[in-house]
């Protein structure tokens, strides 16, 4: 099931956090329990992608994008995502998630978050987000209009500027 009840409280818990600016990092911090285990006694990997959400959606909070959102009468959602894990998160760890926007393009906003485990970082992931209304993807350009401070369009990084031309190669709908 997904973890509403979680989400409630990370909103509560951050309810007078100061705003960030768009591109700032959200610091969160939560506990495996045991319904998030797989088989193998560790942080499954799907569930984990629904834990994001508990950094993700405060931080869309934090930076006005709901308010956006909602004034707009628009939408959010994940047009594509990479993870890279790389150490377990076992029963009852604690672990700090940190979440931000990186940069953005004519359709999608990148996100980056990251899981860290007593000072090591366990699980990496990069979002493609858009912004959608009746008609489809809402240009980025009109989102940003959106926001009260002026947005300048943050550089793109290599590595994700890799991945947009990895993903713009795979064949769609997939080839079987």
């Amino acid at each position: 099931m997904y973890p509403f009840i979680r989400l409630a409280k990370e909103f509560f818990v951050h309810r007078n956090a100061s705003p960030l600016a768009l591109t700032e990092t959200h610091v969160s911090h939560h506990i495996c329990w045991p319904w998030d285990l797989d088989f193998w006694m560790e942080l499954n990997n799907g569930r984990t992608l629904s834990l994001y959400d508990l950094g993700r959606l405060p931080l869309a909070k934090r930076v006005g994008l709901i308010e956006v959102l909602k004034k707009n009468r628009w939408g959010l959602t994940m047009a594509g995502a990479s993870v890279r894990y790389r150490k377990r998160v076992r029963m009852f760890d604690r672990f700090e998630m940190r979440s931000r926007a990186v940069a953005w393009d004519a359709r999608f906003i990148y996100l980056e978050q990251s899981m860290w485990v007593r000072g090591e970082a366990a699980s990496h992931i990069l979002y493609r987000s858009a912004v959608t209304d009746s008609s489809g993807i809402v240009p980025t350009e009109k989102v940003m209009a959106e926001f009260k401070d002026v947005v300048s369009t943050p550089e793109m990084p290599d590595w994700i500027a890799a991945w947009i031309e990895a993903e713009s190669l795979r064949p769609w709908p997939p080839i079987y």
